[in-house]
This record gives C-alpha cells, sequence and structure tokens, in this order.
C-alpha cells in the first residue's frame, strides 16, 4: 500500500511538471517591446493600404499566422501576409540530422486551415496549402516576427470593395490544455502538429464611414487536424491560445 502511495505521488509530480512545461510559453512580462516593420509597400505611396498593429499576448511563441482579406459575403479576395514555413512548404526544424534538427520540406494543414480553405488553391495531393514547388511569393511571405510589428501592405487587385473583412488567422504548436490534450485525437497526427486549434480574428470594414483604426475580434477557430475550412465560434475551450495575441488593430490609409 506504502508502494502505492509512493507510485502516485510521483505521477502527481510528474504531471505537474508536464503543466509546468506547458505554461512556460507563457510569460507573465508586461514590457513593451519596439514594433518590427513589414513594409509590403516598400515606402512607396499608394491609394489604399492598411497598417495591421500586433501587440504580442503573453503566449506569443513564434506562431504561423496569415491575414487577408474577404468581401461582405465572406468571399476570398487577396491575402497580404503569410508566415513563410506555410507559404513555402519548408520548415526550419524538420529532420534529424544526428543531434541536430534541419531544415526541409513539410505540409502543416492544421495550422492555418481556415484561411487555406478560403484561399480554395488544392495541390495535387489534396491538401489546400503550398508545395516547395508551388511556394507563395516572396512579395507577401516571411518570417514570423519576433516581438510586436507593423504590417503595412496595399491591395494588388483593381477595384477593391469598399465594404469587406480583413482577417488574421494564427496557431501555436505544441500549446496544450485540459481539453485539447495530446492524447485527445490519437489517431490525427495532423492534430498533433497544432495542439490548440487556430484562432481567427476579424474585423468589418465599410471605408464609406468615417472610421479609420479598427480592432480585429476573435470570431471562433479551424479545424483541429485541418480537414475542413469550418469556422467553429465556440471558443471557450481555448486559454493560451487566445494570450497569444495581446492587441491587433488596422488602420485603413486612403
Amino acid at each position: 500500500m506504502k508502494r502505492i502511495r509512493v507510485i502516485l505521488v510521483l505521477f502527481a509530480i510528474g504531471f505537474l511538471a508536464f503543466l509546468t512545461g506547458c505554461k512556460n510559453l507563457c510569460t507573465t512580462s508586461e514590457v513593451s517591446e519596439t514594433s518590427e516593420i513589414i513594409d509590403l509597400n516598400h515606402g512607396k505611396s499608394a491609394p489604399l493600404s492598411f497598417v495591421f498593429d500586433f501587440e504580442k499576448g503573453a503566449c506569443y511563441n513564434h506562431p504561423l499566422m496569415a491575414v487577408w482579406a474577404e468581401d461582405a459575403n465572406g468571399k476570398y479576395i487577396e491575402t497580404f501576409f503569410v508566415s513563410q514555413s506555410i507559404g513555402k512548404g519548408v520548415f526550419n526544424k524538420v529532420t534529424g540530422g544526428g543531434e541536430k534538427w534541419l531544415p526541409g520540406p513539410a505540409r502543416r494543414p492544421a495550422a492555418l486551415p481556415y484561411w487555406a480553405h478560403k484561399r480554395g488553391v488544392v495541390e495535387s495531393d489534396g491538401l489546400y496549402i503550398p508545395t516547395p514547388e508551388t511556394a507563395m511569393s516572396d512579395a507577401i511571405s516571411g518570417a514570423t516576427p519576433e516581438n510586436n510589428f507593423r504590417l503595412i501592405a496595399t491591395p494588388v487587385i483593381p477595384n477593391f470593395p469598399r465594404i469587406f473583412h480583413l482577417l488574421l488567422e494564427i496557431n501555436q504548436s505544441w500549446d496544450w490544455n485540459n481539453y485539447w490534450t495530446n492524447s485527445k485525437y490519437s489517431d490525427e497526427p495532423e492534430y498533433k502538429t497544432s495542439s490548440q486549434p487556430s484562432v481567427v480574428y476579424s474585423v468589418f470594414i465599410n471605408m464609406d464611414n468615417a472610421t479609420v483604426k479598427y480592432y480585429l475580434n476573435p470570431i471562433g477557430h479551424g479545424h483541429y487536424s485541418g480537414k475542413t475550412g469550418e469556422l467553429f465560434t465556440d471558443l471557450s475551450t481555448l486559454t493560451t491560445a487566445l494570450k497569444i495575441a495581446k492587441r491587433i488593430t488596422v488602420t485603413v490609409r486612403k
């Protein structure tokens, strides 16, 4: 009996250590950091541009993200920015070389499934994300910023609508919680690359109004393994995933 109690105590200690490890993705620091600038206009003036200001939250730790526009009916218009790991189909740490992780091609359909399905480009393997052979342009794909950042983007398509939605989807690997555990979908390998599913932020913009600055708010999450482009509006099971971003605003310059 004494031996059983010892085993239970050791199990409890190990479990607490696991939870603590999960929480290490987050920090209690509230120190504001200088924003990185991602100027997709390269300093050029434009008749219409969007300035996204992203303030990272306490649980920001090298997430993947995409920023895009949809019309008033939710139809995809264009992508302004996507993390290069998704946009190029190549991750910095994929293949093991001895004790080292090396860059290599990888597909992560669970990372940003809402954006991917909205974009609607199906590759030869049936996935909705680019391959190294069909990589997205350098003009809209880049490394995920390490700090707060400002993204300056200009629509490419002509006759951009005056009423539209701007969206941002964000996801962070290994971000488990008590609901989204690493054993929840044991038969879904893509789920394990996502943990808590992606969070989708959105704002509705009518350029006929006087408002210039808008706030993006969470409207739902993506599919846990990326099988569909469904938006799940119940966010009650998400915890640290909602703390990756602290505040996201966009200013319309016209």
